[in-house]
């Protein structure tokens, strides 16, 4: 007999968590969509009491997404519980994920409640947050660095108050493996009726063991949910990878003799989709989505796959959607086409307008490159002049002079609140030059905090650069990408990208469970 594991997928609320990695409507719209191809069973889409724009997030996607759950996170209160059942409305399956500290240390210094008076707002809470939908999930936050005792009496009493899933968070990444595990055990035999909920694990990779302490709650604490993100995508040194989690498990079936529902030829479209969007490059050599997951550079190892695969291979590369690069369109491709293919990458632009400038864009790009790969579709179509007409800045046009002996010069001609302007400035190098050139106008006064450059397919030097430019400000920290065959233009077009997200006014407020 084999029993389920839920796959709850908090990329678009726990990943956007990274600094720099929050994003648009449309982006996470475009997210939830790939994350019901994988088959998730949870999307947690965001934290709607947080803000207007995290409400209207939540609301779009618990409108678009058919088959899977979404989820809102709250606070143990009844504003924010209220705040995402109204976001919810429009769900097919609904979930309230509500979370109340129960450390002594978050109790203490950050709540500054008593234990009796953390008790008494999870009860109550979970109540309220039941008369309002069916489906409850409660954490304590840091509940792994809780006390057992209080921990069993605070989960015994929101299951009786209607809670149906029980997450117990390694909020700081402080667990180990088999402590962990035995741990979530514990719970499970000491709180009376802990078999009228389903138990949940979400673990951080602060130490590097988020999986593994993930795997070890499923199979020692008998949990049947993880929590996980795309590409471990997370604050600080990130969340449990979904893809690890999905593969070891339907890989090790023996071991772990579970089923996971997740759709795996999905999970390289999904991770691609997130590194794009989010400007957070995937490292080569991270396990089953890495560039380098599925490669063999020893003789010997090569020797070995192309006698027999599963000398060296335990997973399929095709068995997690990675395939041979495919040329899906040219310069010669009708409208038709593109629009076709923009449905089948999960892409849904708001209007014919905005399909019609994304064609434009597609064939002038078609014109610079021969082939154009998905990964390039997807490239263009995060572009901010492509999705968002109405950004405050956006790029005209560039032009460089770079010669060795000389100092490198630029001007730029960009738009800056509906009015074009024209900057120029000399640089270390032509990316210097066209940033300060922007910058002489934009005056924002963000310190860049990185700047990388990525080549979006791989084998040609004709291949899209995707530039992410990190920005710092007033205590804000936001990415731009951009992406184009000069790597110049492509990093105009991600400072430009950055500094509309600085001169958006959305505020977030940081949750964590």
């Amino acid at each position: 007999m084999t029993d389920k594991l839920i796959i709850f997928d908090t990329t678009l609320r726990d990943g956007e968590q990274s600094p720099g990695a929050s994003m648009t409507k449309d982006e996470k719209l475009r997210i939830a969509r790939q994350l019901e191809r994988l088959k998730v069973d949870v999307i947690e889409a965001g934290f709607a009491a947080s803000s207007n724009g995290d409400f209207d997030c939540i609301q779009a996607i618990a409108n678009t997404i058919k088959d899977s759950t979404v989820c809102s996170l709250a606070r143990a209160n009844d504003r924010d519980i209220a705040r995402a059942a109204e976001a919810l409305k429009g769900a097919n399956s609904a979930r309230i994920h509500t979370f109340i500290a129960t450390s002594p240390l978050h109790m203490e210094k950050k709540l500054r409640m008593t234990p009796d008076e953390v008790l008494e707002q999870a009860r109550q809470s979970v109540r309220f947050a039941r008369n309002l939908c069916g489906d409850i999930e409660f954490s304590p936050e840091d509940g792994y660095r809780s006390e057992v005792d209080f921990l069993c009496r605070v989960l015994e009493t929101v299951i009786a108050e209607g809670a149906t899933t029980i997450n117990i968070p390694d909020t700081v990444g402080y667990a180990v493996p088999e402590l962990y595990g035995e741990f979530i055990r514990t719970l499970r035999e000491r709180v009376p009726n802990s078999d009228k909920a389903i138990w949940s694990v979400h673990c951080h990779n602060d130490l590097g063991m988020a999986v593994a302490n993930s795997l070890a709650g499923v199979k020692i604490g008998g949990a049947r949910q993880v929590e996980c993100t795309i590409n471990g995508l997370g604050e600080r040194a990130g969340n449990c990878s979904l893809e690890e989690i999905v593969m070891a498990v339907r890989t090790r079936r023996d071991y772990f003799n579970l089923e996971v529902g997740v759709d795996a030829t999905q999970i390289v479209p999904a991770s691609r989709m997130v590194s794009q969007t989010t400007g957070f490059v995937v490292q080569p050599n991270k396990a089953v989505v890495g560039a380098n997951a599925f490669a063999h550079a020893s003789g010997i190892h090569q020797d070995g796959v192309l006698k027999a695969r599963d000398t060296y291979e335990i997973m399929r590369a095709e068995d997690v959607g990675w395939s041979a690069n495919k040329i899906v369109l040219g310069k010669l491709s009708g409208r038709n086409a593109f629009k076709q293919r923009l449905q089948e990458l999960g892409i849904e632009m708001a209007s014919e307008a905005d399909v019609n400038t994304a064609f434009a864009k597609f064939k002038e790009l078609a014109d610079r490159k021969s082939d154009i790969f998905d990964e390039d579709i997807l490239a263009l179509c995060s572009d901010e002049s492509v999705t968002h007409e109405n950004e405050h800045f956006g790029l005209v046009s560039l032009s460089q002079h770079s010669e060795t002996g000389e100092r490198p010069h630029a001007r730029v001609f960009f738009t800056m609140g509906g009015k074009e302007v024209e900057g120029e400035a000399d640089g270390n190098g032509p990316v210097d030059a066209s940033l300060k050139a922007i910058e002489i106008h934009a005056q924002s006064g963000a310190e860049l905090v990185l700047y990388s450059v990525n080549a979006i397919t791989s084998g040609s030097t004709e291949s899209q650069g995707e530039v992410t430019v990190r920005l710092q400000h007033g205590g804000r920290v936001v990415n731009g990408v951009g992406a184009d065959p000069d790597i110049v233009v492509a990093s105009a077009k991600a400072y430009l990208s950055a500094l509309n997200k600085l001169h958006s006014n959305t505020q977030r407020v940081a949750a964590q469970g």
